[in-house]
């Protein structure tokens, strides 16, 4: 089985965590920055630069502990459970992928900043194309080029900040308070995008040497540097250009090279700001997918995520999944930087106030735990940046015009999350299985007509209906008994069915139906361990009969291979199962192809005939099979 591999060493890394958090947040933000606190907005960049070497500090303990690709999502696992954590890694999902977007469209935008918002999509989703068919291709290829793109855009700040030191006109800085001082809280939550992207290097754990000391050096290290080359360019470009003029510049560094370099100077740094942008891009489409792969291991996402290519060795189901998802965010921002960071504020902030709690859960909780890195004062220090954090989004909705409507978008993304998480743990998850169809047990009778029409019963029955008489037939989940009844009727008082069920209440609502009509040949089972096992009374029957149960077994071979051995030679079974539900809920894997099915009952000893027949809100998949040691179908 293909496995991602460890490729990554302490420099690539840290090289790829400062190309991926720098972003397009150090080409576009300081202008805003200054637009809001005028100067003083330089107090606003140091603020932050220290917050967020502190959360550094704190990410790289999460990730000492649990070095794992599902990174954040893996830390609020650990301290909060399935919930919490999944909603957690819902929402960096659609924040990754709108910072995706944000990046391509914020590149394109430095390069034509008057370009029609119709051109600039169409640019834009050429681009997520190109990367992540790159990303596919491999972690080495992917390396090589993060690393360029990284060199590229430290040196092209840096090529800004040396002659900005010698251009420095301190008259600009005066006078320095010319806003309130609450501006300066404000441009806090604006600029802090600069800095967002710790996640990135937790994502790529698996794939990195010695993860538990590497990525944490990486986080610090380079979110240091970063500061320090933020606070540098702030410094020397307020210096060099009045802070009015450079608030009104939609392409800040353009306007400073040319202070710099003159008109082809512009031009040269044009195109490297763009690629640097480009590069920002790049190393989110490569780390991004391995959200979506921890997510699907433990089916809290589509499982078919979970596949690694086996020559590529990339999480290549997962990067399709972030095309389709980037480029239709891509399509709903209809191309604005502006409206894509501000969708993406409130969202990153409330994921990183849970992944520092988590820290702090986790040191109480989990103590024992062996951390080979550990922040400074991780009982209570992330409760700062944590209130910071909720204090600046409070603000934020207080006194911007609009903020609302924003976040009401952003909370859209998350209540969507919501009911898939509750269709992907009913669809998995033997114990939830167990919970739904308790609480469902009387609904599912009131509707028994709909999820099991009388079609598709009479045709169950047509091909079998002389076979069982007088026979012992199992019906493996039996549910409130809406196939019971008919299979009672067919077998006749001289048969005898067997009829088990998970749901103690769904069996409590058989039985009175069985005492109604006054079947005596029906024996019912309630077996909490059904989706794993035949029950052991069951040792001889004719033929099996099973409606929507082969997604729930969770050892479908070994399920199978011991129904073999109650049947005898020629032993028929009929399993039905409901597939492509809603026309957007996975299906279980090996139930998506008839030659999987078909490979898979062989290898348990039966000759199948597979069959899908179509429905309004689902299909459904019909098995025919005989017992039988040769390997020929089933007709």
């Amino acid at each position: 089985m293909a496995e991602l591999q460890k490729t990554l060493s302490f420099n690539v890394i840290l090289l790829i965590t400062i190309n991926s958090i720098m972003g397009t947040g150090i080409f576009f933000l300081p202008a805003m920055g200054a637009k809001i606190a005028g100067p003083m907005s330089i107090f606003s960049w140091l603020i932050l630069s220290v917050i967020a070497i502190y959360i550094a500090m704190c990410f790289g303990e999460l990730a000492s502990m649990f070095p794992k690709s599902g990174g954040i999502y893996e830390f609020c696992k650990q301290a909060y459970g399935s919930f919490t954590s999944f909603i957690v890694g819902w929402m960096t999902l659609i924040a990754g992928n709108i910072t995706i977007a944000m990046l391509v469209v914020g590149a394109v935008r430095y390069l034509n900043p008057s370009m029609p918002s119709i051109l600039k999509i169409s640019i834009s989703l050429l681009f997520i194309l190109a990367f992540n068919y790159m990303a596919f291709s491999g972690m080495k290829t992917s390396a090589v080029m993060l690393v360029a793109f990284a060199m590229i855009t430290t040196g092209t700040l840096i090529s800004l900040i040396i002659p900005g030191v010698t251009s420095i006109n301190f008259s600009n800085f005066t006078p320095f308070f010319t806003h309130s001082f609450s501006k300066v809280f404000i441009a806090i939550f604006f600029i802090a995008e600069t800095f967002f992207g710790w996640e990135t290097a937790t994502f790529l754990a698996e794939e990195t040497k010695n993860p538990q000391k590497v990525i944490p050096k990486a986080l610090v290290y380079g979110t240091i540097i970063i500061a320090i080359i933020c606070l540098l360019f702030i410094f020397t470009a307020l210096g060099t250009i009045p802070w009015q003029e450079f608030a009104s510049s939609k392409a800040p560094l353009t306007d400073l090279s040319f202070q710099h370099f003159g008109s082809t100077g512009r031009q040269i740094f044009t195109i490297l700001v763009y690629l640097s942008i480009i590069g920002s891009v790049a190393g989110w489409i490569v780390s991004a997918p391995r959200l979506i792969l921890a997510l699907a291991k433990d089916k809290l996402f589509i499982t078919q995520c979970a596949k690694i290519h086996p020559t590529k060795n990339t999480p290549h189901i997962a990067i399709l999944f972030q095309t389709i998802l980037t480029s239709i965010l891509v399509i709903v921002g209809a191309g604005s930087y502006e409206t894509l960071l501000e969708i993406l504020l409130p969202l990153v902030l409330v994921v990183y106030s849970l992944t520092l709690l988590s820290l702090v859960v986790l040191r109480i909780k989990k103590p024992e735990l062996e951390r080979p890195y550990k922040a400074p004062l991780g009982k209570f220090g992330p409760l700062i940046p944590i209130i910071i954090m909720l204090s600046l989004m409070g603000y934020w909705l207080l006194n911007v015009e609009g903020a609302v409507h924003i976040l009401k978008i952003g909370l859209s993304f998350i209540v969507f999350g919501i009911p898939i998480y509750f269709l992907l743990l009913f669809h998995y998850d033997p114990d939830a299985i167990l919970k739904i169809n308790n609480v469902f047990a009387y609904f599912n009778l009131l509707l028994e007509n709909i999820t099991l029409p009388k079609s598709i019963r009479k045709e169950i029955l047509t091909e079998f209906k002389e076979y069982i008489k007088e026979k012992k037939v199992f019906e493996y989940g039996a549910g409130v008994g809406t196939l019971t009844l008919h299979l009672a009727e067919a077998v006749g008082p001289k048969g005898e069915i067997y009829a088990t069920d998970l749901s103690q209440k769904n069996i409590h609502i058989l039985e009175k139906r069985i005492k109604k009509r006054g079947f005596n040949h029906v024996k019912l089972i309630h077996d909490e361990h059904h989706v794993s096992r035949i029950h052991p009374e069951i040792k001889y029957v004719d033929m099996i009969f099973s409606v929507g149960m082969m997604g729930y077994m969770q050892n479908i071979k070994q399920i199978i291979s011991d129904m073999r051995d109650i049947l005898p030679e020629n032993g028929r079974i009929l399993f039905v199962e409901y597939v492509d539900f809603f026309w957007f809920m996975p299906n279980v894997e090996w139930l998506s192809n008839n030659e999987t099915i078909e490979r898979l009952f062989r290898e348990c000893g039966f000759s199948v005939r597979v069959e899908r027949k179509k429905s309004l809100f689902w299909n459904y998949v019909f098995v025919y099979g005989i017992k039988s040691d040769e390997n020929v179908p089933f007709i």
